[in-house]
């Protein structure tokens, strides 16, 4: 890896882009890590970032070559806000771009598929990072998370259908790859864990690791449309439980090596995550 050169890391304080900014700054690169507060993270620069405040995205871009970015959350348009941004950066010199996409939403699909359709347009260096559903959607601040700790319940839609879930610490692996190394690999790269696990599955492991019961709950499509309304703005609540609508019928249970090639080692398994991030609450 080369450390000459800047990373802006959108959504530096976020689930991966924090474990991002580590890996880098570990790594001995320079990093503007921008988020709404510029919240100080040690070893870099912080800079204040707003997708939806335009002011300051040319302070966020200064003297920046590569980026890595995560989309507004909770946006069921994000390219109307992305694209622009990724103009200006084209133009201050950015020249290698990493996104951070999903599994579930392919090139010029919905939302952030219409960002992975433009990007090989706008930048020389590329890559779409397409993680399955995250392992810490169990353990941080998602709805499941909350609802395991609040009620030892997983609600979904996604009846027995299994997906290959993966460690942030994984996704940010192979993003500091895609950022650093001498040859960007201009492609989509669909990132999973070792092993595809239904959601009694994931309760399961939870209740054995940890000694506290989870049980997962299974609700029709309407109903977890209907649960995620409260949560989250109509479009997006019906686009989540679509997704979990798409795990019921297959779409994700799925594997790839996609970590083990990029990292050279294998990806962490979500009993080896519980043990790490978990604790008994009884």
């Amino acid at each position: 890896m080369n450390p000459a050169g800047t990373t802006l890391v959108i959504g530096a304080t976020g689930t991966t882009g924090s474990r991002t900014v580590a890996q880098l700054t570990a790594a001995g690169h320079h990093v503007k890590a921008a988020s709404r507060r510029a919240t100080p993270v040690a070893g870099t620069e912080p800079v204040p970032f707003d997708w939806y405040d335009p002011a300051t995205h040319a302070a966020a871009l200064d003297g920046v070559d590569r980026v890595y970015l995560i989309p507004p959350l909770g946006d069921s348009d994000p390219a109307a806000i992305m694209l622009p941004f990724l103009h200006q950066a084209r133009t201050a010199g950015v020249h290698r771009a990493v996104l951070l996409s999903s599994s579930a939403i392919p090139e010029g699909g919905p939302a952030v598929g219409k960002v992975h359709q433009a990007l090989p347009e706008l930048f020389d260096q590329w890559a779409v990072l397409r993680p399955s559903w995250f392992m810490q959607n169990f353990t941080g601040t998602h709805a499941h998370a909350q609802s395991i700790r609040d009620e030892g319940i997983i609600w979904t839609a996604t009846e027995g259908g299994r997906v290959g879930f993966v460690d942030a610490e994984d996704i940010a692996a192979v993003a500091v790859r895609a950022l650093t190394d001498e040859h960007a690999p201009n492609t989509d790269l669909v990132l999973t864990g070792p092993e595809a696990l239904s959601h009694d599955d994931i309760a399961a492991i939870i209740t054995e690791a940890t000694g506290r019961v989870v049980v997962h709950r299974r609700l029709s499509y309407e109903q977890m449309r209907d649960r995620l309304t409260t949560q989250v703005p109509v479009e997006f609540a019906a686009m989540l439980a679509g997704m979990d609508r798409a795990i019921a019928e297959g779409a994700e249970d799925r594997i790839t090596d996609t970590v083990q090639r990029l990292t050279g080692r294998p990806p962490h398994t979500f009993r080896a995550l519980v043990e790490r991030e978990m604790r008994c609450d009884s």
